[in-house]
């Protein structure tokens, strides 16, 4: 059961971050936030690690299997749900991304490291997954505008990469001794050279640009804390101790804990999307019960 509080940890922890990184959204491009976010995250968990974690001694492929982890996972994954968030919209992009994810990754851990998922468990993933569309699509608004359909391949790449990087990250969690925050490190730092090199290629601008730069980079502090140093940790945490596939599917379960803060910040939520997000926690509880 430890991997999928984890899991759901992480989840709340997105779903809090992502509410202040909107407001952040106007000082930073979406790479230079990647970026920034990044190398926070690095840092922090560089010292938490130096001063309380004792450091791992693997074969040098383990390290290399962990930072292909991060290129493919965070650098290239999360590129390309940007891209989509630019072309079909953060609902579109979400509804794809976070739908495919769980059942790649679950389909790819049979292959890659024959880890079944039992009845119970499809059922439980189908249910999170169908919840989760449901609210998201309850939240979209209706437009007749025609979108250009490469948004929603850029969305299906976005998570394709994200079921290898959680596969590649369980499977490493899992045959050799690593600790949760040392492995996020290796990741991170993988995924910000990939990062780094889209930022030349494109020659975006590197620092963010803000009339309050005091009360920026502090509301950045905290949902970098949330959102990456803290999520990271909980996520390599979760893939250490539960199947990739039930992992990634309760991660989706972001998008329902982004009710409650929205509902916390005075916001109405429709009693559909309540319905379908009661029907998500019943998916959630036949996970940590199976």
């Amino acid at each position: 059961m430890t991997g999928e509080i984890a899991a759901l940890t992480t989840a709340l922890s997105w779903a809090i971050a992502a509410r202040l990184f909107r407001y952040l959204g106007g000082s930073f491009t979406a790479l230079s936030m990647n970026l920034w976010k990044g190398l926070f995250t690095v840092i922090v968990l560089s010292v938490a690690i130096l001063l309380f974690v004792p450091l791992s001694s693997l074969p040098a492929e383990a390290y290399a299997w962990l930072l292909l982890s991060g290129v493919i996972g965070i650098g290239i994954g999360d590129t390309f749900f940007f891209l989509a968030l630019r072309r079909i919209g953060d609902s579109q992009t979400v509804l794809v991304a976070e739908t495919l994810a769980p059942i790649f990754a679950a389909l790819l851990a049979m292959v890659w490291i024959a880890e079944w998922l039992s009845w119970q468990q499809w059922l439980g993933v189908a249910l999170v997954i169908i919840s989760v569309d449901m609210v998201i699509k309850s939240k979209r608004r209706f437009s007749a505008e025609i979108v250009p359909s490469v948004g929603y391949l850029y969305a299906v790449i976005a998570a394709v990469c994200q079921a290898i990087g959680a596969v590649i990250s369980r499977d490493i969690l899992t045959g050799y001794e690593i600790g949760a925050a040392e492995a996020a490190n290796w990741r991170l730092v993988g995924g910000l050279v990939v990062v780094a090199l889209f930022m030349l290629l494109r020659r975006e601008r590197w620092l963010p640009t803000s009339s309050e730069p005091a009360k920026m980079w502090g509301m950045f502090a905290i949902a970098t804390l949330l959102g990456t140093v803290f999520a990271m940790y909980f996520q390599m945490l979760g893939f250490a101790n539960a199947k990739a596939g039930i992992v990634q599917t309760l991660i989706a379960t972001s998008a329902i804990f982004s009710l409650g803060v929205a509902a916390v910040m005075g916001e109405k939520i429709h009693r559909n999307t309540v319905m379908w997000s009661l029907g998500a926690l019943g998916g959630v509880a036949i996970l940590v019960i199976s």
